[in-house]
């Protein structure tokens, strides 16, 4: 159905009524699913990197640690890949892939275990991705439950309600969730991102000339806005020439972190049971080297980063600029290494990144460290994802009332990012034509 009015009767039918009615009850399942496997991983976390080495006659953690968690989440990742339906979902490597549909109920085993050991041993990748295959899939299972001959149709749009569901839970947003996997599933084909970039980086640059005018002449943004709300700084024009720096600079390190990802990942598959392990020590060797070069924790390092950002923004001062340097060499080394085998999201380590990124370059004049912070995530995200809208909704929502005011600069950081990693990125190789037959012509006569 593609006319409006094809559209409006489908709206007014009964049928349309007992699909929301279906998709509001599978967002109760589904919800507490992903909040009770987000809840056990974070307990597993706590209990191998805290409570074990206590328990074990340790004072804290030792050095070495890291070493054991991330050799057996190689070893178990690469089982689960080998041995279960559906190779425990899509690799991060090639980004979001929700639009191939939800896995198949028999493949959420493997899903969901491969995410599991991912996550609560230390790998460098988020939750994301396993949480909207967990939505799609117990989605799918809910309609098969209720109506075994349910169209395709029923279920694909059921599965996506399971879908939204579960990342909403983790975002903590319906509205950046929403916006997430519109995106990532390209609901508005493929030409939508190429349209809607130009007009979000000229809202950018509009917002910033208004802010500009209004404390130039004192006549008032005349934009909607809530009035005597507790004033944070505005964008200054060092701080748009910083967007642009942040926004180029991101795009070469995220393209050299997905780079890796891409190498390792065929000398991956080849010798799975072998290379997953060592993909893991060489994780925990890059913790190592951080914690024993800074006397930081090695969690700085491993992990998604989801959990640590925060923390590490308020207590960034304490960093010294070669730390923070270590801490992006070390992170992104163990990010690209953990796309090429693992299993898990994206998302949180550009974030982690990015944020990390930022407070680096608000140690140099003009550039505060909120503003610097936002812009590092948007950019570092929107290379590793591909989703401009998402990457803006992401580096300002986060950051509450600081992070709306910093948007303008957001929305450019992200554009030149954008831009940029598009043109670092290889174009794909032209499909072989069939060269023509040779056309047979008549001999001539002697």
């Amino acid at each position: 159905m593609t006319t409006p009015a094809d559209a409006l009767a489908l709206l007014r039918s009964r049928s349309y009524v007992a699909l929301l009615v279906l998709a509001a009850i599978i967002g109760v399942p589904v919800s507490a699913a992903a909040y009770f496997f987000l809840a056990l991983v974070s307990k597993l976390q706590g209990w191998i990197f805290t409570d074990l080495p206590r328990t074990l006659g340790f004072h804290g953690e030792p050095l070495w640690w890291p070493i054991p968690p991330l050799v057996l989440a190689g070893l178990l990742v690469a089982l689960t890949i080998r041995y279960l339906p559906g190779q425990g979902g899509h690799s991060p490597a090639d980004g979001f892939k929700v639009g191939e549909g939800p896995p198949a109920p028999i493949e959420l085993p493997g899903v969901v275990l491969a995410a599991l050991a991912t996550l609560s041993l230390g790998v460098v990748l988020g939750p994301e991705a396993p949480m909207i295959a967990l939505g799609g899939g117990l989605g799918v299972l809910a309609v098969r439950l209720v109506k075994r001959d349910a169209p395709p149709r029923t279920s694909t749009v059921v599965a996506a309600a399971g879908s939204f569901a579960a990342i909403s839970t983790l975002l903590g947003s319906p509205l950046l969730g929403a916006f997430l996997l519109m995106e990532a599933s390209g609901l508005g084909g493929a030409m939508l991102e190429l349209v809607l970039v130009p007009g979000l980086l000229a809202a950018g640059i509009g917002s910033l000339v208004f802010i500009g005018l209004d404390a130039w002449t004192g006549l008032g943004t005349f934009s909607l806005a809530i009035p005597h709300l507790p004033r944070v700084g505005s964008p200054t024009a060092a701080e748009f020439g910083w967007a642009l720096v942040i926004g180029v600079a991101a795009a070469p390190l995220g393209a050299a972190i997905r780079w890796l990802g891409l190498f390792l990942r065929p000398h991956v598959e080849r010798r799975m049971l072998l290379a997953t392990p060592v993909l893991g020590l060489a994780v925990a060797g890059l913790a190592i080297a951080f914690a024993a070069g800074t006397g930081k924790g090695s969690a700085e390092v491993l992990f998604s980063g989801q959990s640590a950002l925060g923390p590490f923004i308020t207590s960034s001062a304490r960093y010294t600029v070669g730390a923070l340097l270590l801490l992006i060499a070390c992170k992104g080394l163990a990010y690209g290494a953990s796309l090429s085998g693992f299993r898990g999201g994206p998302t949180f380590p550009a974030m982690f990144i990015g944020g990390v990124g930022g407070a680096l370059l608000s140690h140099l004049p003009g550039l505060p460290l909120v503003d610097g912070v936002a812009m590092g995530i948007g950019a570092m995200t929107v290379v590793m994802l591909r989703l401009p809208l998402t990457s803006v909704l992401l580096a300002t929502l986060l950051l509450s009332s600081d992070g709306l005011q910093v948007m303008p600069l957001a929305i450019v950081a992200v554009a030149v990012a954008y831009v940029v990693s598009a043109r670092l990125t290889p174009s794909p190789a032209p499909a072989a034509t069939p060269s023509p037959a040779p056309v047979a012509t008549p001999r001539e006569s002697s």
